[in-house]
């Protein structure tokens, strides 16, 4: 989508884009407070004092909506690991924030992430192996590919195991974090369930998760060395 206003585009271009990311922007605050179920064309229209048919002209359905949600939503994730990414810090402080900063965002706006990964139609996906160069375009696939390329940046130092296949490592990563993600989102006080007087609090469950999937990439030899340290 785009995300800003060109100054090359006709009146009329710039007319439909801003109105198509006021549609975005209105059904981002419906999911907010009302969840998929309270989003609905009709609904929108409401929203933003916009007739149902003109919004059809945009979004041809509810679901074509949902779809440029989950792109919104990762479009905001893959600027913000991006920048991670290529910050001047070192490697085991930028792997560990790519996975925090994947929780942080979806915790942020946990509507927009429970729609980022809706299957609104009901309809089971049917995943094909020639569907990878498509994925690979999206904002959802890019992500992905940062996560790749950390894994890989990790093996040629050295710090990752090197016989770990990247992409089913990187899968395994987003695995584990979107199932923290889910459980921070339906359940805000999870890190606190400890039998204990003292709570954990979010940040530093988050915190403490984002280290173990790291150091669980790391070489065998090296991961009994990082507990035979903390031991001493």
């Amino acid at each position: 989508m785009p995300d800003d206003l060109s100054l090359e585009a006709t009146p009329a271009e710039r007319r439909r884009l801003k109105v198509r990311g006021a549609i975005i922007e209105a059904a981002e605050r419906v999911f907010a407070t009302e969840g998929e179920a309270g989003l609905s064309i009709r609904r929108l229209a409401e929203e933003i004092d916009y007739s149902p048919s003109a919004i059809y002209k945009y979004f041809g359905s509810k679901e074509e909506l949902i779809d440029e949600l989950k792109e919104v939503f990762f479009e905001r994730l893959l600027s913000r690991v991006g920048k991670i990414s290529c910050a001047d810090v070192p490697f085991s402080e930028r792997g560990r924030a790519c996975v925090t900063t994947y929780i942080v965002t979806a915790m942020e706006r946990p509507h927009h992430y429970a729609a980022a990964f809706s299957n609104a139609g009901g309809t089971p996906v049917q995943v094909q192996s020639q569907d990878w160069e498509a994925f690979t375009q999206t904002y959802k696939g890019r992500a992905f590919g940062v996560l790749v390329n950390m894994v890989r940046e990790g093996q040629s130092l050295g710090v990752f195991d090197s016989k770990l296949d990247p992409y089913l490592s990187a899968k395994s990563v987003w695995a584990a974090s979107h199932g923290l993600a889910q459980l921070m989102t339906h359940l805000p006080h999870f890190p606190a369930l400890l039998p204990t007087d003292q709570p954990v609090s979010a940040s530093a469950f988050i915190a403490f998760h984002a280290d173990l999937v790291f150091r669980g990439l790391q070489p065998p030899g090296e991961a009994r060395h990082a507990d035979s340290t903390s031991e001493d």
